[in-house]
């Protein structure tokens, strides 16, 4: 009895043991993480992941990761035994534009399958964070200066001078907000209220690879009283010959003035400079030559002073060298229609019929007018393509143009162009007309050419007549039959012989033509000759003859 109870107790611990090994171990029943996600703000590598079995404890978790071209994993560093569900590794030093591939396992005694990550590239997968604020409070301004929000970034190494920046200001009183988009890593708000609190958040953007950043905490400043000196204001910079002309205006007089300059405002590295020439200026304006500044954008400020009194820095204005320079009137070439001009702008040429290039927007102010008639039409324009609608047909138009800058500060307009006139094509009605005028002529043609041919027969009948016979020989003619002529030779005829006698008395005598006589025989009382009259082609001649002589 006692040898099969241990038997039987044998067989229960054989069956049961395998089961608690397994369970001890967490072998065959340890799964794998789910729903990876990758998180990177700036150079900022954030992994998080979520636990199959939340029951299992004292469970870690390691990553590998693995780039394009290699076949072996490797141990990703700042991602192995982690007992939360996250990891950093931003010490890694990766090539933020090289694809790479993740997977995870959880680790007990033994470990689960591993979970593969879809791989990805770092710089795509980058989100821009918050930047970095500083402000600087005037009485009736604000400046902000502005930088991304991690130093010496990997992330961002390229694309550091192209980060543009959006930022919402509130009263901190009101709550109104107002926004204000594509500002530089510097910028300046005008127009506030003295000893007023203002509120801010900055965001910035990266346009070039469309990616909004995300707001960065909010920023408050109060401005200072109201200053006893104003900041110079209308700010103006113009070309005469060689040099810039800088202008404003203010409202006391006996003050001294001083100007500066900032190269490039969208880098936050520059620092201002004084204008030479510009220095305790005692006039609203000072003169420089072009020389000074390079081809570029730069901003202008101009201060007043009144011995130790200074005034908070005016408005800064920007002043781009070739918009100041070389803001020249358009060219155009015209294409007319019946009822509208094609108006095609390009770009203004300098010496060498080389054309002017221009980065900056412009729109275009178009002047047209009747030639005989001073009522000028205007339109404006942004298209470099133009239709100029309504126009008479068949009508002499003159048209100019002008361009100004987008830009307000700046605010400049060059000269008209010299005026172009064209004519205007035939409308629809003309050609109908046209047509018809055609088809009139053409059916009236036979009729001129008739009336022609009577008026070509009046002139010859009256200034150059025909010679007629005498009425006597006209009456013969006129008499004698025309089937005659139709008559065959070989037919016996009856020809009627006229004898004049003394132009007066003619007898008619009547003969029967003979086959065998030589010739006809004619006699006259008057007359010494007497002629012949035959059928025959030779009697002709001799029949005219006769006559001429009887006449004589």
């Amino acid at each position: 009895m006692m040898v099969v109870l241990l038997g039987a107790t044998t067989l229960v611990l054989v069956a049961v043991a395998p089961w608690v090994l397994s369970a001890a171990a967490g072998g065959k029943n340890l799964k794998s993480p789910q729903k990876v996600e990758v998180d990177i703000i700036d150079d900022n590598f954030i992994l998080r992941w979520n636990r199959s079995d939340e029951s299992v404890g004292n469970v870690t978790f390691s990553f590998d990761y693995q780039k394009t071209g290699m076949d072996n994993w490797i141990k990703l560093s700042g991602c192995q035994n982690i007992t939360s569900t996250k990891c950093n590794f931003s010490s890694l030093k990766l090539n933020v534009y090289e694809e790479i591939k993740l997977r995870i396992r959880a680790e007990k005694e033994n470990t689960s399958s591993w979970y593969e990550v879809d791989s990805f590239t770092p710089f795509r997968k980058a989100q821009i964070g918050p930047p970095e604020v500083h402000l600087e409070a005037e009485d009736k301004a604000i400046v902000i200066h502005i930088s991304p929000g991690t130093k010496d970034s990997v992330m961002w190494a390229l694309d550091g001078l192209s980060f543009t920046y959006s930022l919402v200001i509130w009263k901190n009183s009101s709550g109104v907000e107002e926004r204000i988009e594509n500002i530089y890593s510097r910028h300046k708000i005008y127009k506030l209220s003295p000893e007023t609190t203002y509120c801010l958040k900055v965001k910035a953007a990266l346009l070039t690879s469309w990616k909004i950043g995300v707001y960065s905490p909010v920023h408050c400043i109060k401005t200072t009283v109201e200053n006893e000196l104003p900041p110079p204001e209308n700010i103006e910079v113009s070309v005469q010959n060689q040099n810039y002309v800088l202008k404003w205006d203010y409202t006391y007089a006996n003050m001294t003035f001083q100007v500066q300059w900032l190269q490039n405002p969208g880098n936050h590295l520059y620092k201002w400079k004084q204008i030479p020439d510009c220095e305790n200026v005692k006039t609203t304006q000072c003169v420089f030559p072009q020389n000074v500044f390079q081809k570029g954008i730069y901003l202008l400020r101009v201060q007043a002073s009144d011995g130790n009194n200074t005034s908070f820095w005016s408005e800064e204005i920007k002043f781009d060298t070739e918009i100041q320079a070389f803001l020249l009137p358009p060219v155009f070439n015209i294409r007319s229609l019946s009822d509208s001009f094609h108006i095609y702008i390009g770009a203004p040429k300098q010496s060498g019929n080389t054309p002017v290039i221009q980065d900056y927007p412009l729109i275009y102010e178009i002047i047209f007018w009747e030639n005989t008639s001073n009522a000028e039409r205007k339109i404006i324009e942004k298209k470099t393509d133009v239709t100029v609608p309504n126009l008479k047909p068949l009508t002499v138009y003159c048209v100019k143009a002008r361009a100004h800058t987008m830009d307000e500060k700046l605010n400049k307009s060059s000269v008209f162009s010299d005026a172009v006139c064209e004519k205007t094509k035939p409308g629809n009605t003309s050609k109908i007309w046209l047509i018809v005028g055609i088809c009139i002529a053409l059916f009236a043609l036979p009729f001129v050419i008739y009336a022609a041919k009577v008026f070509l027969r009046c002139i010859n009948y009256v200034f150059f007549p025909s010679l007629k016979p005498s009425s006597s020989i006209d009456e013969y003619f006129s008499e004698q039959p025309l089937k005659n002529l139709l008559l065959s030779t070989s037919e016996e005829q009856i020809e009627k012989c006229f004898i004049i006698e003394n132009i007066s008395t003619i007898a008619t005598v009547e003969e029967t033509n003979q086959t065998d006589e030589d010739h006809k025989k004619y006699s006259s009382q008057t007359s010494q000759d007497s002629g012949n009259y035959s059928n025959e082609d030779e009697s002709e001649s001799k029949t005219s003859e006769e006559l001429q002589q009887d006449f004589v």
